[in-house]
């Protein structure tokens, strides 16, 4: 469970940059920037459940590049669409990924987060990081990317395994056996079942 809730902190923690943050920083200097501020919004003994969740979410949307990761995670089927199913995928695969993290981050106890490598192809990077437990060590590198000035999330490899690849997967069947609206009526579906937190989900079929 703390393995699990760990791996999601990582995750969710990286989209979180402050706004105040040099677009000048390097993707490292995003991410430890980035981490730093989740948890302290985390300790914040001073906020509410919800008062947490309104400041966490008021500053995820920027953070992520959702439609290069919904190209990627919808493949072939991306070129297949719409316009507007291609923007109803984002949206929903947005709030989709919100929810997955807002409703398990609470489970954060403390672990220390580790920074390893940072390499930058012209407007790709990687940045390798671990989460460090009592008995082992959780790899995971950020693949970013650099939109006007700003260097945003495009996929987590977490311990070899892609964040987008394994969305991909599960998707990709759906959309090629049922169809892509139907793809977005399953995924609606989930947002909407109870628990999720705001009529939001927390995973992929």
């Amino acid at each position: 469970m703390i393995r699990s809730a760990l791996i999601r902190l990582a995750i969710f923690g990286v989209l979180i940059v402050p706004p105040s943050l040099s677009a000048a920083a390097s993707p490292k200097a995003e991410v430890r920037n980035t981490v730093d501020q989740v948890i302290a919004t985390l300790k914040d003994k001073t906020l509410g459940d919800e008062a947490r969740r309104e400041k966490l979410t008021s500053i995820i949307r920027p953070r992520f590049d959702f439609r290069i990761m919904s190209q990627q995670v919808l493949g072939v089927n991306w070129r297949r669409a719409t316009e507007d199913q291609k923007r109803r995928f984002i949206d929903l695969f947005s709030d989709l990924l919100e929810s997955t993290y807002l409703n398990k981050i609470e489970q954060y106890t403390d672990e220390k987060v580790v920074y390893g490598e940072e390499r930058i192809e012209e407007d790709r990077a990687l940045v390798e990081t671990g989460v460090v437990t009592k008995s082992t060590e959780i790899p995971i590198i950020y693949r970013m990317i650099r939109r006007d000035g700003e260097w945003k999330v495009y996929d987590v490899v977490i311990e070899n395994v892609s964040l987008v690849r394994n969305y991909r997967s599960t998707y990709d069947e759906i959309a090629r056996e049922e169809g892509i609206d139907r793809l977005l009526k399953r995924m609606e579906e989930k947002l909407a079942e109870p628990g999720m937190g705001s009529g939001r989900a927390g995973g992929g079929r």
